[in-house]
């Protein structure tokens, strides 16, 4: 079978959307799986139906020659699935995508990564270097920019940008799950300009010239297929960089207007949004998508489930993940209701996507800093807003307790988190709970200050062991 290329595809009489010739608009640092079913597919979908017409440059923060050498050999090009339930239905939409021009190295072709400073129709720069990419480095030097971190080679791009091109600065779009991540990019940028005593007039220039946006990014992106064989077959061609993802996407990216206009991604039908601020879209991610998954994981497993769909396909779970969704989270949430509800029906999908094993056990990793983070604060303002307990999100706090309390399953969480379990295994409720809100460490607060939190959730845990788990569970939802 041939390998993917514009040869094969024409030589095969392929319908497919193709750009082979287009000015290189984008520099992206990051190659993977995410960035080419997420922000490539958004430009490859640009390009077709809005005018667009740019290419991307993907440079490779660490080197990967056989992956590299697989984009040069299929110009490029890779087939995208993205394959789940929408609107009710279980669908699958193939797209080769030819948005990618080339693929250069950022450790042993860092000249030709300079180069594109000097292209002026090159204007907007994304990654994706993982949440461990952003970040200072004390000891990277200027001249060995091979061993320098991703802020610290951007900061020798923006220098060459400066001295060839300061007219035209970038505008920059990291999608690093890291809280604020432009705002972080631009802070390293900064101390890389002070470690190497860079001029004024070239740090005036890119706070003045370069706009850091910091965005959010939203789309499950599994990667490489275990069917890859038979999608290759029916395509008649090869593809060593095919591709799956979910068909939700969302990519919210805080910036100016005019960049609907510079982007028509919008134009394009595309869920990408440009806000002035994404904190409610941060919030309605954080505490519907994941705390949805946070706070029934461990009444799942301890009701014997094993992966996100079984859950989804129990009567039981799905009754209980629903109900807090739409009774205890989204009155906590400040966007206008019809978008939240309909943000809620497409996790309740997204769950039961087909497609994705989401294996329970692996989302109860560090279960007690994602508590803190993706449920507490609807407990919170759900008390300050209605006066009253969240019941359903009060009671996966005893599931939790409960779930690492037992000990018979590989729990991963910080270790002073699994030494305070370890030591308190045998204690009755009443006194498992009583130590357990008041670690302020864990929590940020004594959770007994909340008003009746204690005694809830001791009720909750003492049904849990009595009565087992989906007793438990039906008693809450009667």
């Amino acid at each position: 079978m041939e390998q993917l290329s514009y040869q094969t595809l024409k030589a095969l009489g392929s319908k497919d959307y193709l750009l082979e010739s287009a000015p290189e608009k984008v520099l992206q640092f990051g190659e993977g799986n995410f960035l080419r079913a997420f922000v490539d597919y958004f430009i490859d979908v640009a390009n077709e139906t809005s005018g667009f017409h740019g290419k991307v440059v993907a440079v490779q923060p660490i080197p990967a020659p056989a992956l590299k050498e697989k984009f040069e050999a299929q110009n490029g090009l890779y087939t995208l699935y993205l394959r789940g339930i929408q609107d009710g239905r279980q669908m699958e939409k193939r797209r080769v995508v030819s948005c990618i021009s080339r693929c250069i190295s950022a450790v042993e072709e860092f000249q030709a990564v300079l180069a594109c400073a000097h292209n002026p129709e090159l204007k907007y720069i994304v990654s994706n270097t993982t949440e461990a990419g952003i970040v200072y480095r004390e000891s990277d030097r200027m001249d060995d920019p091979a061993t320098a971190s991703f802020p610290g080679k951007l900061t020798l791009l923006l220098l060459e940008r400066y001295r060839c091109l300061p007219d035209i600065g970038f505008v920059l779009f990291p999608c690093e799950l890291i809280e604020e991540n432009g705002k972080n990019l631009l802070a390293c940028v900064r101390k890389y300009i002070t470690l190497w005593e860079l001029s004024g007039d070239f740090a005036a220039w890119v706070e003045e010239k370069n706009e850091f946006c910091s965005t959010l990014v939203d789309r499950i992106v599994p990667g490489y297929p275990k069917d890859a064989d038979a999608l290759n077959n029916a395509n008649g061609y090869e593809d060593g960089l095919l591709v799956c993802g979910e068909p939700f996407g969302f990519w919210a990216i805080e910036g100016p207007g005019r960049l609907n206009d510079e982007l028509p991604f919008a134009k394009a039908g595309l869920p990408v949004l440009v806000t002035e601020d994404c904190t409610g879209y941060k919030q309605r991610k954080v505490r519907i998508l994941n705390g949805a998954h946070t706070s029934t994981v461990c009444a799942g497993l301890l009701c014997g489930l094993q992966t996100v769909g079984e859950m989804m396909a129990d009567p039981l779970l799905r009754a209980f993940l629903e109900r807090e969704v739409a009774t205890e989270i989204i009155p906590t949430l400040d966007l206008p209701h019809s978008e939240l509800d309909d943000f809620a029906a497409s996790v309740i999908e997204r769950f039961q996507n087909p497609f994705i094993r989401h294996e329970l056990i692996t989302i109860t990793l560090n279960s007690t800093s994602k508590w803190r983070a993706r449920v507490l604060p609807s407990v919170t303002e759900y008390v300050k807003r209605i006066g009253a307990l969240p019941k359903l999100l009060t009671f996966s706090f005893a599931a939790y307790a409960d779930f690492f309390r037992r000990g018979t399953f590989d729990c991963k969480d910080d270790r002073e988190v699994l030494a305070f379990f370890a030591a308190h295994r045998t204690d009755s409720a009443e006194m498992l709970m009583a130590a357990l809100c008041a670690q302020e460490q864990f929590w940020g607060q004594n959770l007994a200050d909340i008003p009746d939190f204690l005694p809830t959730v001791t009720d909750a845990i003492q049904t849990i062991q009595n009565k087992g788990m989906r007793a438990a569970l039906e008693a809450i939802l009667s």
